[in-house]
């Protein structure tokens, strides 16, 4: 078991949904994130004042997969993130060593599901 982190650019997610959805991957957790990267942030100007944005929001989101499901679930993302510009995000593949179904006490690979 895996546990498919990837941080994208919050305009991305509708493409990276209809991809992973696609790959018939349809469980997820996503979160809007802060953070910066190579990015760097940017300046803005608001009533004459000049600020420097250094975080920069994200969108975080969260899979647990089966092994057979890693490679399948990264490409979509890539499928559906990749611009080929800086700021197209971060894809982390973690070891998952248990996952329990609350509701019916399942353990494994046959609590992802």
């Amino acid at each position: 078991m895996k546990m498919v982190i990837a941080i994208i650019q919050p305009e991305k997610l509708p493409d990276v949904k209809k991809a992973l959805f696609d790959a018939e991957i349809h469980k997820m957790t996503v979160s809007n994130v802060i953070g910066c990267g190579q990015q760097k942030g940017y300046k803005e100007t608001y009533r004459g004042a000049i600020s420097e944005v250094t975080l920069l929001k994200k969108v975080r989101i969260d899979i647990a997969v089966n092994d057979s499901f890693v490679k399948p679930t990264v490409d979509a993302i890539i499928k559906g993130a990749r611009t080929g510009k800086i700021g197209d995000g971060k894809i982390f593949v973690q070891d998952l060593p248990e996952c329990i179904r609350i509701r019916t006490g399942e353990e494994g690979s046959e609590a992802i599901g």
